[in-house]
């Protein structure tokens, strides 16, 4: 019996709205690609990305057209050559990932030769917001060992001294999200630097980041927008000292784990991201997770409510996830 190809575009209430210094959102829209062969089946979710000119039409088109090819029979290496945008890339590979683990009854971290994964400690994301309002989040969130700061918009230092004060013992981490002008990185590195800043994501906009080269800094600074997958690793020497992988930016997780390793080799640190959406897609980012120094994989805790099964977290650490719901 050849495959049979599902394609659904999904919608999950985010719980509240999520802010970063693009705009906002009250939705995680994603695309689900289910594969199923005989009894057995796989799935892979993904979420299309207006930054990197990805949409859902976009994405799920891109799967459409690809049909009879997937359906004849595809391997994960042909993946990069039947659907474009990396989004249902990403979504494809890992539905590939699933199914074979189905079918061979062992788990995908021991089909790529990884160790079981172990349960994470995740950031908790602070949606941008005012100086006050953040500060605010931050105090009912003191409680999170990490938390990751939307920033992005005049006002940043204020921000990071109010949220400090509200949240005296946990780690910080910043996502700037290219909001960031070069002639402000001294005086905010420094402000990070103050408050016990970690981490800073993109501060300037990919492409426009040369000013980061040399650059001195007291902080860890990791590509986001400006990273991708391993043909561009090069280019982000000197500038960044770590990266932030992203399965729907590499184009699922076998070219993830890839870049993880190549990464490391060539001396970043690693970061583990996620786009908001549900457990589907935390799930094969959890492997990856494994190799990285920060983990920001909380899209299921900012939705009103998640898959089920789902990924368990238990406050901000989270568990493999069952075999149920992927892998």
């Amino acid at each position: 019996m050849p495959l049979q190809l599902e394609i659904t575009r999904e919608s999950w209430p985010i719980a509240g709205s999520f802010t970063i210094s693009r705009g906002s959102k009250t939705f995680a829209d994603v695309v689900v690609v289910t594969l199923r062969d005989g009894g057995f089946v796989g799935r892979g979710e993904c979420v299309p990305y207006p930054r990197y000119n990805e949409t859902l039409p976009q994405v799920a088109d891109a799967l459409e057209a690809a049909r009879a090819k997937i359906e004849a029979g595809c391997s994960r290496d042909d993946v990069p050559g039947l659907v474009a945008p990396h989004a249902a890339q990403n979504a494809l590979d890992c539905a590939l990932w699933d199914l074979e683990a189905k079918r061979s009854g062992k788990p995908v971290w021991q089909l790529a030769g990884l160790s079981e994964p172990r349960p994470l400690v995740t950031a908790f994301t602070l949606s941008l917001d005012t100086p006050e309002a953040m500060a605010e989040a931050a105090a009912k969130s003191a409680h999170r060992p990490l938390l990751k700061l939307k920033l992005g918009r005049d006002g940043d230092a204020e921000r990071l001294r109010l949220i400090r004060k509200a949240a005296p013992r946990s780690r910080l981490i910043v996502d700037a999200n290219e909001g960031w002008q070069p002639d402000q990185l001294a005086h905010l590195f420094a402000v990070c630097a103050e408050v016990g800043v970690e981490l800073v994501e993109q501060p300037l906009p990919a492409g426009h980041d040369e000013a980061l080269k040399g650059l001195p800094r007291a902080v860890t600074i990791c590509a986001d927008e400006s990273a991708h997958d391993r043909a561009g690793l090069d280019a982000l020497s000197g500038k960044y000292d770590a990266i932030n992988i992203k399965l729907d930016k590499t184009g699922g997780l076998t070219e993830a784990l890839a870049l993880a390793h190549a990464a490391q080799s060539k001396g970043f640190k690693v970061m583990t991201g996620c786009m908001l959406a549900t457990s589907l897609a935390m799930a094969p980012a959890m492997l990856v997770a494994q190799f990285a120094s920060v983990v920001d994989l909380d899209g299921p805790l900012l939705l009103k409510e998640d898959r089920t099964p789902g990924i368990r977290f238990e406050g901000s650490v989270m568990y493999p996830a069952p075999p149920e719901l992927w892998g």
